[in-house]
């Protein structure tokens, strides 16, 4: 569900002026979730190979402190967006993305990112294996959609992050099969 659809008792208010915020049970537990951070006023020039480094370390730290598996990520030159899946009851994405933003936000410097970000946590359908492969495709083809690339695997800010299978890379040609497997493993463990 979208974090600004639903009925006002699955809403909260975290301030005013800002968007509305799903209570927090969305956001714990095996939720699958579509992230999207934003540089303010979409600030540009931040986004390097430097930048990609202290991305993937930072988001393997987010991921594994949080029980989280990122499928899917892009970073675009005004914004990022983050695929994240819970592997346990204990995992809490609306602190993991805090972290995430928090620790990145150095390497960001003198841009920042916007207030808040938006996020859109998958509905039942969205989670089956066909659709959410759709999902995470439409994130990593931003870059094509955006013109700056001719496919997804020749832009070099896309990848995935499951911390202990460093040989995952989301350009590989069985990489959604390598996935599942991967994920099925951890999850009954």
């Amino acid at each position: 569900m979208d974090s600004t659809s639903g009925s006002s008792h699955e809403r909260q208010r975290v301030e005013k002026g800002h968007l509305p915020r799903l209570a927090l049970e969305y956001y714990l537990g095996r939720n699958f979730i579509h992230w999207t951070l934003t540089v303010d006023q979409r600030a540009t020039g931040w986004l390097t190979p430097a930048f990609h480094a202290q991305w993937q370390l930072t988001l393997l730290h987010a991921s594994a402190r949080y029980q989280l598996t990122c499928p899917a990520y892009v970073l675009m030159p005004d914004h990022v967006h983050v695929l994240w899946i819970g592997l346990s009851d204990d995992s809490n994405q609306r602190i993991a993305i805090e972290f995430l933003r928090k620790h990145l936000s150095p390497t960001l410097a003198p841009a920042k990112w916007q207030q808040q970000v938006h996020d859109h946590v998958l509905r039942e359908h969205e989670r089956e294996r066909g659709a959410f492969q759709t999902v995470a495709q439409y994130i990593l083809e931003n870059p094509v959609r955006a013109g700056l690339a001719g496919s997804a695997p020749e832009y070099r800010f896309v990848g995935c992050c499951i911390p202990g299978y460093p040989e995952l890379k989301v350009s590989q040609t069985d990489y959604w099969e390598r996935f599942w497997r991967v994920y099925n493993f951890i999850v009954e463990r």
